[in-house]
């Protein structure tokens, strides 16, 4: 993850990515329980709970650019499947994209478990 992205941006552009994160992330958990509890086929059930799920972690920022890339192929996918709220999917897919792109911020799981740490050392005795 490091390797990705130089910096975790905090300020104002850190915000900026939770602000992101969060629609995405709430977005794709309310249509994925509103799929889900419409007793879909199968299918398209499993197909939801994997967007609810992507958007959990898109929520708490852990595993951003992979989840971002899935997310935005997906919604590819259903804007191209189905006709009804293509507007939706279309920028549900851009905002997956660009959080895949941007990275996930300052205030993420991934900047806590992958970000760069300061090593002290400790004075010499002696």
């Amino acid at each position: 993850m490091r390797r990705l992205y130089s910096t975790f941006a905090g300020g104002w552009p850190g915000i900026g990515l939770v602000l992101m994160r969060l629609v995405v992330g709430v977005v794709l958990v309310d249509s994925a329980a509103s799929i889900v509890l419409s007793n879909p086929p199968a299918a398209m059930a499993m197909v939801s709970v994997l967007l609810a799920g992507a958007g959990i972690l898109l929520i708490v920022g852990l595993f951003t650019p992979i989840v971002g890339t899935l997310v935005a192929l997906a919604e590819i996918c259903y804007l191209f499947a189905s006709p009804a709220q293509r507007l939706v999917y279309l920028l549900v897919a851009t905002f997956g994209a660009a959080l895949a792109m941007l990275g996930p911020g300052l205030w993420s799981v991934d900047a806590r478990l992958f970000g760069w740490k300061r090593i002290e050392r400790s004075p010499r005795k002696g």
